[in-house]
């Protein structure tokens, strides 16, 4: 893939996770694609990524993820960078809001979709902005 071409993707995917249809991000996974978050056991098939989607699209109504770089790697595989901002609203959510960066290490299938993610973004800060609410981005490094 040209780095145009990684862009466009890297959009249509950001787009994707803003859209609150857990679905819609599975469809830019391979029919076999796998997502795993923070180390975390990878969730393998679209069924199974998409109802982890939606796990953050319900804890965060109002999220939005925005793609901040994409970087091609060797071999088919590129690093997405994001920011994701929400309010804690869903169910038993606390209400507080949440401004979190993190990465995606991705490598594609033969058909140009993700065969692989693996998820990383600071928990420990994630978890502190639940507790507390000062998901500000002013707070943050520019």
């Amino acid at each position: 893939m040209d780095p145009s071409d990684w862009n466009e993707f890297g959009r249509r995917y950001a787009e994707a996770w803003c859209s609150q249809d857990g679905d819609r991000v599975a469809a830019l996974y391979a029919e076999g694609g796998s997502l795993s978050v923070n180390d975390g056991t990878p969730a393998v098939g679209r069924a199974a990524i998409a109802q982890v989607v939606r796990g953050f699209m319900t804890d965060f109504p109002d999220m939005t993820v925005a793609m901040d770089e994409i970087e091609p790697q060797s071999k088919g595989g590129a690093i997405f960078r994001w920011t994701l901002t929400g309010t804690n609203t869903g169910p038993g959510g606390k209400g507080k809001r949440v401004w979190i960066r993190g990465f995606e290490e991705w490598w594609l299938s033969p058909d140009g979709l993700i065969a692989e993610s693996k998820g990383h973004f600071d928990a420990m800060d994630y978890q502190r902005q639940l507790e507390h609410g000062d998901g500000n981005p002013t707070l943050k490094d520019p």
